[in-house]
């Protein structure tokens, strides 16, 4: 193989790296390794400046391979592909080496260990990029249309953007009536509006849109085809049922959520007058003049926070939109009777941003706040006499157990991931350890999943409010647009090959490929394998599986592999 000219850059990270390893250290392990003709330590190497200074390199230097020692590959992947572009060399010569969550945050117990460890993982990066070869993006064509599955505040926004940009819309909601837990809500935080009239006007507009067609009480229940060209299968319920075909270029799901059901017993649920928190949402939303429950006037209320939420065993994630959900309708129990007393029972109070005006405002108007200890919940239970009594304690005024009476117990429940199955198992869906559906990253690629074109937005994806629900849902607007609007899409080339002369079809790559990207083919004399370049995800879980070794994964073949794991062990020394 021909000399290569490479380039090697280490991150101090702002000390994330180089408080825990040398860098100086590292790159004078490397800077004379096989091939290394420019080796630098950088304080940033994301920051634009460096980024500059590296192009800089790469043209004077004439690099044809790049190496990055930094942060995880998930977060600057793209960035340093970028960087390589601009230079004028193939992006897929670049390696990204992962030496902040790999190693210097992994051993900040061991300094000199996680310098050793930082100079294999380098130079394994290097025996990789040696051995790398210039590869060239797929290019296909794209369907200028989108399906939208789920017409709650998300979906119907999303789909009402994506027709302003010019793309056919198919909206598929599995409820009959658009609108999902929004449509159902009364006044809203902080402009007074009212759910159900809110989507009201966004369904009109959904209406005036010729390019966006809506089925409810619909499901969808295929789908196959590659990125940018995906061809789904819908049912519609009905008498009879239908089943439609629609060709799409991408995919937003916006399914939303599901509140928290507590258990019989749990808080005192399953007593009359416990409610959770949307149960008491519609009884104050329907409620004019005062508050009543069964023809009863409410005189107290108490509420529970973080019911089914930031539990030890169970849902450990905070739902983030309960607190204020419950402050705004604790205003709107003052406004209808200011004298109601009411007590809120919280483990911390999460009112961010403009919420906590609201929060201010709900104690003046006397809500009567108390922080119970984490390991000392509040207990229900009803009295000798037949009455709702709560007992807890105040850690903000010593902790003693206090005991309330009230009319009624309010569970304040978040949210939970709906039950979407079917849904997930059709379109590959990644689930985080919440259950919800998972995006690439929160911060760089905040809609995006790892299935190309299958895009998340709202509550599916993790607890949000009504705002932050239509913000992500104009995300995948976006997402939607750079991938259809030019008519043509980029697909990594990154993904496996066959060698046809090796293959003789034993089918275990099929059975192990979760994306249906390899099919059996008649060969010459026999059936071989072929793997769809435009549905192959690049996971390589096909590669180690093949007994004939017949399988190769570009940009991490068998060879870039044993390299690396070649420089990665430490020869002792004599």
């Amino acid at each position: 193989m021909s000399e290569r000219r490479i380039g090697v850059f280490i991150c101090h990270c702002g000390g994330n790296i180089s408080d825990y390893v040398d860098v100086a250290a590292v790159r004078e392990a490397v800077k004379d390794e096989p091939d290394v003709v420019v080796a630098e330590t950088t304080v940033f190497a994301c920051a634009d400046a460096t980024q500059s200074d590296m192009v800089q390199a790469i043209k004077e230097r004439n690099l044809d391979g790049l190496v990055v020692a930094s942060c995880s590959p998930k977060l600057h992947t793209f960035t340093f592909r970028g960087v390589a572009k601009r230079a004028g060399m193939n992006p897929y010569q670049y390696t990204q080496v992962n030496i902040r969550e790999q190693d210097s945050w992994a051993h900040t117990d061991d300094p000199v260990g996680a310098t050793r460890k930082a100079i294999q993982l380098v130079k394994a990066g290097i025996a990789k990029t040696r051995l790398s070869a210039p590869l060239d993006p797929m290019e296909v064509e794209t369907t200028p249309k989108t399906m939208v599955v789920g017409g709650g505040i998300a979906g119907l926004r999303a789909a009402i953007g994506l027709a302003d940009i010019g793309l056919g819309v198919y909206l598929i909601e599995r409820e009959q009536e658009l609108g999902g837990w929004v449509g159902t809500f009364g006044a809203m935080y902080p402009k007074g509006r009212k759910g159900r009239e809110l989507i009201a006007e966004l369904v009109a507009e959904v209406k005036r849109r010729p390019s966006i067609v809506v089925f409810t009480n619909a499901e969808l229940q295929a789908k196959s085809g590659s990125f940018g060209n995906y061809r789904t299968e819908v049912r519609i319920q009905g008498d009879p049922p239908q089943e439609i075909q629609f060709d799409v270029g991408s995919i937003v799901v916006a399914t939303g959520f599901d509140a928290y059901q507590p258990g019989t017993g749990e808080y005192g649920y399953g007593i009359d007058g416990v409610l959770t928190l949307p149960q008491f949402k519609e009884l104050v939303d329907r409620s004019q003049g005062s508050l009543t429950y069964h023809g009863k006037p409410v005189r107290t209320i108490a509420y529970i926070y973080c019911v089914g939420s930031r539990q030890p065993e169970g849902n450990a994630y905070c739902s983030r939109y309960c607190c204020a959900a419950t402050v705004h309708a604790s205003l709107e129990v003052a406004d209808l009777d200011p004298s109601v007393h009411q007590y809120h029972l919280y483990r911390d109070m999460r009112t961010y941003g403009k919420f906590e005006l609201m929060y201010t405002e709900s104690r003046e108007r006397g809500s009567v706040y108390m922080k119970y200890p984490e390991d000392t919940p509040p207990a229900v239970a009803r009295s000798a006499r037949g009455e709702l009594v709560v007992t807890t304690r105040d850690s903000l005024t010593g902790g003693e157990e206090i005991t309330i009476p009230a009319d009624l117990v309010v569970l304040v429940t978040g949210m939970v991931p709906r039950e979407n199955e079917s849904l997930t198992r059709i379109l590959k869906l990644p689930i985080g350890s919440d259950g919800f559906f998972n995006e690439i990253h929160p911060k760089l690629r905040p809609v995006e999943t790892v299935v190309d074109g299958v895009l998340i937005a709202g509550a599916c994806q993790g607890p949000k409010n009504s705002s932050e629900s239509v913000a992500s849902g104009l995300a995948a607007v976006t997402q939607s647009a750079a991938i259809l609007k030019k008519g043509v899409a980029e697909l990594d080339p990154l993904v496996a090959t066959v060698n046809a002369q090796a293959c003789t079809w034993c089918g275990a790559c099929e059975e192990t490929c979760p994306y249906d990207a390899v099919s059996k083919i008649p060969g010459a004399g026999r059936d071989v394998a072929e793997i769809d370049a435009a549905v192959c995800k690049g996971c390589g879980g096909c590669a180690p599986l093949c007994p004939q070794g017949a399988i190769d994964l570009r940009g991490y073949t068998d060879a870039q592999i044993r390299a690396m794991i070649e420089n990665l062990l430490e020869v002792p020394s004599r």
